[in-house]
This record gives structure tokens, sequence and C-alpha cells, in this order.
């Protein structure tokens, strides 16, 4: 019982390891956001880290307009950026989960 536990110690560390790999390798994957007309995109990181804005100069004459796209676009990203974040790491989370009766019904 006691060798189990730690064998199940062990794999818990090591996917641990490989969670917290995954979560900096997410720091360099980038993703681009548009906005409908292409005239703003965002990049964002699949940590959700805003890393680079492009607005186009005609939305610079409509403050509102241009927050307007700011929220819409950002917001689209970031949710983009969860959807990576969260399916990478649930990937590496149940890969690395000891075999557990009733634990895999947790990762469907």
């Amino acid at each position: 019982m006691f060798g189990d536990m730690m064998g199940m110690m062990g794999i818990l560390k090591e996917t641990q390891a490989k969670v917290d790999a995954t979560k900096k390798r997410l720091d360099t994957v980038m993703l681009q956001e548009n906005s409908l007309d292409n005239l703003l995109s965002v990049t964002i990181t699949a940590n959700r880290l805003l890393k680079e804005i492009n607005i186009n100069d005609s939305l610079l004459e409509d403050k509102e307009q241009l927050e307007d796209y700011l929220i819409t676009t950002i917001n689209k990203a970031i949710a983009q950026a969860t959807n990576v974040n969260e399916a990478e790491l649930a990937a590496v989370a149940k890969d690395g989960m000891p075999n557990i009766p009733g634990m895999d019904s947790l990762f469907k």
C-alpha cells in the first residue's frame, strides 16, 4: 500500500512538472483575432497575455466605435486563448493522472 502511495505521488509530481512545462510553452503560442472587417486585430498568448493591438487609422476618428471594436475583439481573443489553454492543460493532466477508479469520468 505504501509503495502504491509513493508511486502515485511520483506520478503526480511528474504530471505537475508537465503542466508547468505546458504553461511555459503556452506563453509562446500566439493567437490572432480580427474584427469582422479586419480594421482591428489583437495578438494574445494561449496564457491570455495580450501582446499586440493593430488599429486601422479609420477607427481613430470615432472613439466609441474603437472602444466597441477593442472590447469585442479582445473578448473573442481571450475566449480563443482560454479554449486552447484549457484543452492543452486538460490533455496533460489526463495523461499524467494515476489510474484511480472513477477519475477518468472527470475528464470527459
